[in-house]
């Protein structure tokens, strides 16, 4: 009598149960993948609009993505943060199709995706706090790196993180924290250069020679036209006319002066409403740019 034949179990996993079969392992990939794949479609689009200096789809020009977009936290070493942000997403494809090992591509998925949760949050809480400002794309990009992390923890191998919890979490929150801190300093100018001795001559002949220079803490361009004086910006005649933050009313010392848009400078009884670079205030207001001695 011949014996019945067994159907074969598939053997259990280090969690327990039967390891699930390689088509619901893809299936984990490609979801991660798609995300990744919108992910890299928002930021690329939002790299293009930096590039181009233009306003992002569905933002009007002075909203709160605009302001965002013009801001100090809008770039990082001299490159647009969209593109940043597009290549940690195209890092997350990367090892969403080509990692052969489960666990290791698990703790690189998760260590990737965490890093860009806190970035974002970063940048969320900046735009919330400092700008008073949203942006519609960063919030969705924001939406989709949570998305990615969220689906990382749901499935996890049953022999991740291969270590304690603790230490992993440790080790994850530093590297954000890392990322973050280079980030805000890099935005805040903390590593900035000493002044210059001539245009910090300049900034104090400004303020002596009675120029005024009207701006609001929020105003993009204003930040500009601090750039351009570096550490001396501070000597600068500067008169803030939003001292309550965006959408408060205009302090009144420039609404007697008539100010409608920042910066604005008034130079000898002279109105000038933009960004005026160091050399032409030097020549605006009599100060001697060329005979200077550093």
């Amino acid at each position: 009598m011949a014996k019945a034949k067994r159907k074969k179990k598939n053997p259990p996993h280090a969690g327990g149960g039967t390891t699930p079969p390689a088509s619901a392992e893809g299936r984990r990939d490609v979801a991660i993948l798609a995300m990744a794949l919108v992910g890299m479609a928002i930021t690329g689009y939002l790299t293009v609009v930096a590039w181009m200096r233009t306003t992002p789809a569905f933002c009007t020009e002075g909203s709160g993505c605009d302001l965002i977009q013009q801001s100090q936290w809008s770039s990082f070493l001299g490159l647009p943060i969209a593109l940043w942000g597009f290549l940690l997403y195209a890092v997350l494809a990367l090892l969403a199709l080509r990692m052969p090992s489960r666990l290791k591509r698990w703790r690189r998925l998760w260590l990737v995706a965490f890093v860009g949760v806190s970035v974002s949050l970063y940048l969320t809480a900046v735009g919330w706090w400092t700008l008073e400002a949203f942006c519609g794309w960063c919030l969705a990009s924001l939406a989709t790196i949570t998305a990615i992390l969220v689906t990382v923890l749901l499935r996890r191998p049953a022999s991740a993180p291969g270590m304690p919890w603790s230490q992993w979490l440790l080790r994850s929150a530093g590297a954000g924290l890392a990322v973050v801190m280079a980030l805000h300093l890099y935005a805040s100018d903390v590593l900035s250069r000493p002044e210059h001795p001539r245009l910090a001559a300049l900034a104090v002949h400004l303020e002596e020679s009675g120029v005024r220079y009207y701006g609001a803490s929020w105003c993009p361009a204003c930040r500009d036209q601090a750039r351009l004086f570096g550490a001396a910006s501070e000597r600068l005649p500067y008169v803030e006319c939003s001292p309550g933050g965006r959408g408060t009313p205009m302090a009144q010392v420039c609404v007697n002066a008539g100010i409608s848009s920042y910066p604005t400078w008034i130079i000898h009884g002279r109105r000038f409403e933009e960004v005026l670079h160091p050399r032409d205030l030097a020549q605006m207001s009599g100060f001697d740019w060329e005979g200077f001695a550093q």
